[in-house]
């Protein structure tokens, strides 16, 4: 799950979306650094992050790229299925329109970004402003992203030749988001992501 899912699914699960959305950002145990309720969240983020990569639909999606791609394609898929979620959005939250959602999300963000890594802020810059949660439902954005990916981290290069594989199974992809999403809103909402 990349930016968009991670806070959906943190709303559904009542998690603070602070947490679920910088969890990437940060490293090691959040204990400490956070007030209780980001930490939970960051933990929330970390957890889902585990079930899906473990997913069985996830793991087939896997198979559909070329050798070339497959080590990367995880981090590919998680772009995917953002563009999936905004593309049919209306689909899965009939009652909230995404930019209504994302404003919201912002809106709940941004008075503590000060207190988080600069990296995360940095991010935060652009990811409002420049609309990319909403732009996640345009094909064409997605290589841009992945292009972006590849070029800010060398391990992740394959990542700007994905994307003609993602069109040619595209349709393919779709059907496996909604084997996938639905399921991952469910551990959302019955809290399956907490630790025992």
């Amino acid at each position: 799950m990349n930016f968009l899912a991670h806070l959906h699914l943190a709303t559904l699960a009542r998690s603070s979306l602070l947490g679920n959305l910088m969890a990437d950002f940060v490293r090691g145990n959040p204990d400490g650094q956070f007030p209780p309720a980001v930490v939970a969240g960051i933990r929330m983020h970390r957890r889902i992050d585990v079930i899906t990569d473990a997913h069985p639909e996830v793991k087939a999606a896997r198979y559909l790229f070329s050798s070339d791609y497959r080590r990367v394609a995880p981090i590919a898929l998680d772009v995917v299925w953002d563009h999936f979620l905004a593309r049919h959005w209306l689909r899965i939250e009939p009652e909230l329109p995404l930019r209504q959602f994302i404003q919201g999300a912002e809106r709940m963000i941004a008075p503590a970004l000060p207190e988080t890594p600069p990296a995360f802020q940095s991010l935060n810059h652009y990811l409002w402003r420049e609309r990319w949660l909403e732009r996640y439902a345009e094909l064409p954005f997605l290589d841009r992203v992945l292009n972006g990916m590849a070029s800010h981290r060398p391990r992740l290069v394959a990542l700007s030749g994905i994307f003609p594989e993602i069109e040619q199974h595209y349709p393919a992809l779709e059907e496996i988001f909604w084997r996938l999403y639905p399921s991952m809103m469910q551990v959302a909402v019955s809290g399956a992501y907490r630790l025992p």
